[in-house]
């Protein structure tokens, strides 16, 4: 039986998602399982500590189920002595637009190929992550990719795996329903959910 096999378990034991991944909600389930305690009244995965008050203003537009994902991150790293800061959050589609113009009708290199409707962070299930060096943010370090790994490790999709613009600061959780969609098919629904109203972790 291989780890992820373990996990898998595990998670089903517990009466998690079953993903094969040890984020915050498996980590959660196993210490109120262990230690026999409630944290704090919360739900385990929504327990996680806050960070620090730029994080957490951004962090706050994620969807409650992404929440604990990003800081979880932040948690991580900092125990791997990298210090990150979420730095974007959910955007609307007028801000997406606005970032889709740059290199082509506005000013400023491209940094993006999704118009407002087409990226997850319009769906409040994606985040960016900046490394600092004290109160230097870093644009470029190698930091990013092992920072990537960490995200992985808790169930993230990293943005610095894709092939068309690779982005090393983006991370996104992908809900259970959409495992095995292509990100157009993903996105695809996640415009149907939000017309309809439907929750996009239903």
């Amino acid at each position: 039986m291989d780890i992820t096999d373990m996990i898998r378990a595990i998670q089903q034991a517990l009466g998690v998602q079953v993903d094969g991944r040890a984020g915050p909600e498996t980590w959660g389930a196993i210490y109120v399982a262990l230690v026999k305690k409630k944290i704090d009244g919360q739900a385990p995965q929504a327990a996680i500590s806050p960070v620090d008050a730029r994080s957490e203003a951004r962090i706050a537009t994620l969807l409650p189920e992404v929440q604990p994902m990003a800081r979880a991150l932040v948690q991580k790293a900092a125990a791997s002595g990298i210090q990150i800061k979420v730095i974007s959050g959910t955007r609307s589609f007028a801000e997406q637009d606005a970032l889709f113009a740059k290199g082509r009708t506005a000013p400023g290199p491209k940094v993006t190929n999704a118009r407002g409707g087409h990226s997850n962070h319009n769906f409040g299930i994606a985040f960016d992550i900046g490394v600092f060096s004290g109160n230097k943010y870093l644009p470029e370090s190698p930091k990013y990719k092992a920072v990537g790994v960490l995200g992985m490790e808790l169930g993230l999709e990293w943005g610095g795996n894709w092939s068309t613009i690779v982005d090393q600061p983006h991370y996104q959780l992908r809900p259970a329903w959409a495992q095995g969609l292509s990100e157009r098919e993903m996105l695809a629904s996640l415009r149907d959910h939000l017309a309809r109203g439907t929750a996009v972790f239903a």
